[in-house]
């Protein structure tokens, strides 16, 4: 992306598209899906010079010279490359690199990207880090700087701040598009010095600010919130969610990712409501390498809207121009038209969109589903991959529950729902034995355990949690643990938590199930305890044997290595746990675990 928006002379598109010089690239007889008209236009050609498309129309051959390359599109559609409006790199445990040769496969060609997970582990470095790398790439990899580091101050602790000064920095980066979802909506309500300044450097910049507001109340907050001058919104779940966005005017980002399955609900506003479309993009927010390695990215998510309902004109609208319109780059990317970089996929079948070659920045990139271009090799430094700083070996005493109750204790109990980011608050009588509160296989309670491993304190906070249905003596870990990416650990006794925790304290980060003491399934994530350096393929192998020791366990949620990787995210509702103890995020304190 280094050369990004660097048209510095026109008059050789112009000359192309008058016959005066050849086309590097042509492609003759396809049916362009022209997404500023809402058209699909037969027998079209588009010839390309230096990246971009220097014309579009009925016949190309007056560009055709000796040296141009031609390929025949034989009456396939030709769509745009497909934007990922809204998405966090680390989500995949793939770095920049091994994420886009993931994607582009799938006919993703731009990616508006978050990494606000490697900026509470590093900070601005970790960000400029990402941004790097982005830059290297041969698709378009925009990056917003994280604006909530560490999401809820004086609720957790973060590996670093990013603040009002950083913010303004990285703003005037090349690649950098705008600001990071504003998690800290109570901030903004409530007027907090710190949090406007980010959002009046990004209007100053002229760049987009993220929205994140995940509450179900519409009434006031929700107000005050959009009057902060956001500008998109990926949170919500229902579709009177995404109505009372649009008609405040922010765009309605619909994802569907692994875990987070909400286009269904709110795409009922366009087919019920009748609302325009234009207010409405698709993203992914959270893929892991698994999904992209069996399922797809953008391409997926466009499957998805089209089964839902929505026609594949419009769902390539909502991953294309409407995108490249609210980030300001339609000049540039998002649609088949003159000046644009040619980022074009060549589709069988609209509806079953399996792409079958892509062309990105004006290079094959992809043919017959295969990778045609090389990828860069970027060096990283040492910092990056020591990430996990624990004092000492943690033991079993480190995940005891006491209680001076008998012979029931009153629990505040986090309560997973299944494929949503939201938890519910449950409040549970549990049995005191011995002065302490256990796990309790029957009733599907666990004990869940968050470790400081930034500081060097090892400080552990233990608290319960319903829904992973484990039936076996057993424990799982991750350094994946959204969003400051403390250790957090999951499991129904305590000697099996001290040992999956140990483990990846040694080994660096990673996700890990361990039963009756042994290892049954791991991933390692090296790079800031996130990201792994190995290509999809590999990583998704690795994370496969996770979800299966999470099976072997009794667990039977759809992907609970990600359930369980929001639990410490403590700007969702309702129940959550940081390195400072159990937050409830209704009233945004802190709560003991026990009565």
């Amino acid at each position: 992306m280094a050369d990004v928006f660097r048209l510095t002379d026109t008059r050789p598109l112009v000359d192309c598209a008058m016959g005066r010089i050849p086309a590097e690239l042509v492609i003759r007889n396809g049916q362009w899906v022209c997404v500023q008209t809402g058209e699909i236009i037969p027998h079209t050609d588009i010839a390309i010079l230096g990246g971009r498309i220097a014309f579009v129309g009925s016949d190309a051959s007056h560009t055709i010279g000796e040296n141009t390359r031609v390929i025949e599109a034989a009456g396939r559609f030709l769509v745009p490359g497909l934007l990922d409006a809204h998405m966090h790199v680390e989500s995949g445990m793939l770095t920049v690199t091994e994420f886009v040769r993931a994607v582009l496969p799938h006919g993703t060609t731009g990616m508006f990207v978050d990494p606000h997970e490697i900026a509470n582990v590093f900070g601005l470095k970790g960000v400029r880090m990402m941004v790097d790398e982005a830059l290297l790439q041969p698709i378009h990899v925009f990056v917003q700087v994280p604006s909530c580091v560490p999401s809820a101050p004086g609720l957790e602790t973060s590996g670093a701040v990013i603040g009002p000064a950083e913010v303004a920095e990285a703003l005037a980066w090349e690649g950098v598009i705008g600001l990071g979802e504003m998690m800290s909506f109570p901030a903004v309500i409530a007027g907090d010095d710190a949090i406007h300044a980010e959002l009046t450097a990004t209007r100053i910049s002229g760049k987009v600010i993220g929205g994140h507001f995940p509450m179900q109340d519409l009434g006031l907050p929700f107000h005050g919130y959009a009057a902060g001058g956001i500008m998109d919104d990926h949170e919500g779940t229902r579709k009177e969610d995404a109505i009372a966005r649009a008609r405040q005017g922010m765009k309605v980002m619909m994802r569907y990712g692994s875990a987070w399955h909400d286009v269904a609900e709110q795409v009922r506003a366009i087919t019920e409501n009748g609302l325009d479309p234009r207010m409405f993009l698709l993203c992914t927010d959270d893929s892991h390498s698994a999904t992209l390695v069996a399922e797809g990215h953008m391409d997926r998510v466009v499957r998805f809207a089209i089964s839902q309902g929505i026609s594949p004109i419009l769902a390539i609208q909502m991953a294309t121009i409407n995108t490249a319109e609210h980030f300001g780059v339609s000049r540039e990317i998002g649609m088949i038209a003159p000046g644009r970089y040619a980022d074009i996929l060549l589709v069988n079948d609209l509806e079953l969109f399996t792409v079958d070659t892509v062309i990105a920045k004006g290079l094959v990139a992809v043919e017959k589903g295969q990778l045609t271009l090389s990828f860069p090799s970027p060096s990283r430094p040492d910092w990056a991959t020591h990430s996990v700083q624990l004092p000492r070996p943690l033991g079993a005493a480190d995940f005891r529950l006491f209680s001076n109750r008998n012979p029931v204790a009153d629990a505040h109990v986090i309560g997973i729902i299944e494929n949503q980011a939201p938890t519910r608050h449950l409040k549970i009588q549990l049995p005191v034995v011995n002065g302490e509160v256990c796990a309790d296989l029957e009733n599907d309670i666990a004990k869940l355990a968050l470790i400081d491993r930034h500081h060097g304190t090892g400080d552990v906070q233990v608290a319960l949690v319903h829904g992973f249905g484990f039936t076996q003596s057993c424990a799982a870990a991750s350094t994946v643990a959204h969003d400051s990416h403390h250790l957090l650990v999951v499991g129904t006794d305590e000697d099996n938590m001290a040992v999956a925790a140990n483990i990846l304290a040694q080994s660096g980060g990673g996700q890990v199930v361990v039963r009756d003491g042994k290892i049954i399934g791991k991933v390692d994530l090296p790079v800031g305890g996130l990201m792994s350096n190995l290509p999809a393929a590999q990583v998704a192998r690795q994370v496969e044997t996770v979800l299966q020791g999470f099976r072997e366990c009794g667990c039977n949620l759809n992907n609970p290595n990600m359930q369980l990787s929001l639990l410490a995210l403590v700007v969702i509702p309702e129940l959550r746990i940081s390195n400072q103890g159990l937050v409830d995020v209704s009233t945004f304190s802190h709560i003991p675990v026990l009565e």
